[in-house]
Formats: C-alpha cells, structure tokens, sequence
C-alpha cells in the first residue's frame, strides 16, 4: 500500500503497511494469524489461572446465587466502562436465558437509567451512583454483583459495602492484584482474574459470570425436578 492510498488512521494502527515498497500480504496476513494466536493463548492462560485459584470459590458463589434465586432475590449488577456492558450482559442473559430449561430470573443493572446515573452523579456525586439504587432497591436476600476491572472502582465497592450492609449477597468479579474488592469483608465472594491487561481480564470475567449463570440454571432445574418429583413447586 502506498503512502497516498492510507489514511492517517491507517497509518497509526498498520504501520507495517506503509513501511517502503508494496506491502507482502502473506507476510501481513502471517503477523496477524500470530497476533490472533498469542491473544487467544493468553486468555486461555488466564482463564486457567483464574480457575487454579478460585474453582471453590465460583462453584460456592453459584450455589449461593441459585439459593438466593430460589427465595425469590433480585440481582442487582454495576460496573464502569467495558464492567459496566458486562454487567448489562449479566442481566440480559438472566432476563432471557441462552441455556436449555432456562428461565427467566429477576435482574437490573443499574447503568440503565441514565436519568438515574447524571442526576446522583451531578447531586451527590459519581461515587454514589450505585450505592443509592442499592439502597432503594435491594432487599435481605437479594444480590449484588459488581464488576471492577482494577478492584478499585469506588464507586462498585461502595455500593457492594452498602448492599452488606442491607443483609444482601455481595459478589465481585476483579482483575490486576484483585484491589480494594478483593481484601474488603463486605464481600461474600470475590473472584479475580489476575492480569493487568484488560482486554484479558474482562475475557476471563465473562468466562466466570457465564459459568456462574450455568452453575444457577443447572441448580434451579435440579431443585425443580427434585421438587416437583415430591409433588411440590419450587418457591418464587
């Protein structure tokens, strides 16, 4: 490609394609294969990292997360950015299950009303965007999920320290050392996924939460043949 033909964006992101002469498309399309390659590898790495280290503590918040279910809880799910669509992703997928014999399971997420979002962040501050939607609603028993990339958004753990604090089930998906989020007692559960790449970690974090979902549908279904094999229904 020459010079004349690229814009300047091109030449910011593929600059090898302007380096001199007419570019080698074997040899573009080879770095790119390798490129691929090395992401995928190291998502896989740190999904396994993340599995070596917190399998008990996934399996263990699954279940807690089915039991809450079961009696009838609300998940609340937060985060900003890139955390904040994962936590959107989160409640889709518990509105409108994708696994078979799914049903729909009671969520919000609390980006959604931007109303909601510009008038705490403007009145009392960003910090508190969340935790006032924590505390108008969510009850004892219901679950709060919150996603930090870094574990030090203050405005999540915040609101995972409010929603302790309301008898509520508190779990928190991180990245890097695990942060603030990860060494707070308000947590019920924290899972880590341990880079400082980002990309990676958010990868890594939708492998758990769409774990965590499975391990809840799994159990639902479960506790209902079981139930409705004694003659009783589950309780909503």
């Amino acid at each position: 490609m020459s010079e004349a033909q690229g814009s300047e964006y091109d030449k910011l992101f593929y600059p090898f394609l302007f380096e001199g002469g007419k570019a080698d498309v074997a040899e573009v399309l080879a770095e790119v294969r390798h490129s691929t390659l090395e992401k995928c590898h190291e998502v896989v790495a740190l999904r396994r990292a993340t599995l070596a280290e917190f399998e008990e503590q996934i399996v263990a918040a699954g279940e807690a997360m089915m039991h809450a279910f079961a009696n009838g809880a609300l998940l609340l799910a937060f985060g900003n950015g890139g955390s904040a669509t994962d936590a959107q992703d989160i409640v889709a997928e518990l509105l409108d299950p994708p696994f078979p014999g799914g049903r729909p399971l009671p969520a919000i997420s609390l980006t959604n009303d931007i109303a909601v979002v510009t008038a705490v962040g403007n009145d009392v501050g960003y910090e508190n965007v969340f935790l006032r939607q924590v505390i108008a609603f969510g009850h004892p028993g219901d679950i709060a999920l919150g996603v930090s990339t870094s574990g030090n958004s203050a405005n999540v753990l915040l609101a995972l320290e409010q929603a302790k604090k309301q008898q509520m089930l508190t779990i928190g998906l991180t990245g890097y050392e695990g942060g603030k989020m990860l060494r707070s007692k308000a947590l019920d559960y924290c899972i880590n996924s341990p880079s400082d790449h980002i990309p990676r970690i958010q990868e890594a974090q939708a492998t758990v939460y769409h774990t965590l979902l499975e391990i809840i549908h799994f159990l639902l279904n479960e506790q209902q043949q079981k139930e409705q094999a004694n003659g009783h229904e589950i309780h909503r």
